[in-house]
C-alpha cells in the first residue's frame, strides 16, 4: 500500500497505481554517456557536476531544468557516484522523450568541515533524531548548496532554460537539501520533491505556495518518517496543499518506488511558476 496525504484528505491507493506505466527500462546509453562531466568554481570552492541536455529538437523552445541532489553515500570527487540513484532514470529514452529537460546532478564533496568533525553536506545541518531544530533560514547556506545555486544561475545565463520551470528534488541528505533550497527561495522554483529528507517545520509558511510532493518510507531507520510528516503538516497548517506519499513497510530506499512512477515526474514537469 502507498499512502498519499494532501491538505484535504487521507487516501489509500495501491503502489501499482502510481506506476501504471513504468518510468522506463535501464538507460540506453548508460548515464555516463548521457551526462557530461564538468567542475564549477564558486569563488574557490570546486563543485563537480554532471549535466544532461535534452534531446535535440527542431524548435527553439526553452527547456525545463531539474536539479537533483544525491544522498550522503554518494559524496566525493569522482564526479560519477551521484548518478548511482536516479541517473539511469533520467538518462532513459522514456524520460528524455517525455520531458525533454536539462538535468543537473552535482556532487557534494566528502570529508568534514574545516576544524570540525561535522561532515560536509548539502544542508546547513542534518537534523538528528531528537528535538534539535535546524539552523534558521537566515543563516548562510553551506558551501555546496551555495555553489549549486550559483551554478544554476550560470546555466540559466548560458543555456536555453525556461526559468518558469525550474525544479529541485533529492534523496536522503539531498532530501534535506531539497527542503532547504526550496525554503530559501520558494518563489524561484516551480516545484520541489524531497525524498526521505527533513527540514525545519518553521519553514511551513514560506513553503505554503510552492507545489511540493514529498516521499518517505514508514520503516526508514536512517531518516525517521516523522521528518517528512512534520514538514507536510506545517505547510498544510499554514494554508498550503503539499502532497505526501508514505510507503508502508519501506525502509530508507523510498526513492525506488518514487523513481518508478511516471506520475511523479509528469506532475513535476507540469508545474510552472
Amino acid at each position: 500500500m502507498t499512502r498519499l496525504v494532501t491538505a484535504l484528505s487521507l487516501l489509500f491507493v495501491t503502489a501499482t497505481s502510481f506506476a501504471e506505466e513504468p518510468a522506463g527500462s535501464p538507460a540506453t546509453p548508460e548515464p555516463l554517456q548521457v551526462f557530461d562531466a564538468a567542475t564549477f568554481d564558486d569563488d574557490g570552492f570546486e563543485l563537480p557536476y554532471r549535466l544532461m541536455a535534452p534531446k535535440p529538437t527542431d524548435d527553439d523552445e526553452k527547456r525545463p531544468l531539474l536539479v537533483f541532489l544525491h544522498g550522503f553515500g554518494e559524496r566525493g570527487d569522482d564526479n560519477r557516484r551521484q548518478l548511482d540513484h536516479g541517473g539511469s532514470l533520467f538518462a532513459s529514452a522514456d524520460f528524455r522523450d517525455r520531458h525533454r529537460a536539462f538535468v543537473l546532478m552535482p556532487q557534494c564533496p566528502a570529508g568534514n568541515k574545516p576544524d570540525s568533525d561535522e561532515p560536509v553536506v548539502w544542508s546547513m545541518k542534518l537534523r538528528p533524531t531528537s528535538v534539535t531544530v535546524p539552523l534558521g533560514i537566515d543563516q548562510p547556506p553551506s558551501k555546496p548548496m551555495h555553489a549549486v545555486r550559483a551554478l544554476v544561475d550560470r546555466l540559466i545565463e548560458t543555456l536555453p532554460i525556461d526559468t518558469d520551470r525550474l525544479y529541485v528534488a533529492g534523496l536522503s541528505m539531498g532530501g534535506y537539501g531539497t527542503w532547504e533550497m526550496a525554503a530559501r527561495e520558494p518563489e524561484f522554483w516551480a516545484a520541489a520533491a524531497p525524498i526521505c529528507g527533513g527540514g525545519n517545520p518553521e519553514w511551513g509558511e514560506r513553503l505554503k505556495d510552492l507545489p511540493l510532493w514529498a516521499f518517505h518510507g514508514d520503516a526508514d531507520n536512517a531518516v525517521p518518517v516523522e521528518r517528512s510528516r512534520e514538514m507536510i503538516a506545517a505547510i498544510n497548517a499554514a494554508g498550503g496543499r503539499a502532497i505526501y506519499t508514505e510507503y508502508p513497510g519501506e525502509g530508507h530506499g523510498s526513492w525506488n518506488p518514487t523513481f518508478a512512477s511516471r506520475q511523479v515526474w509528469d506532475w513535476m514537469f507540469a508545474q510552472h511558476r
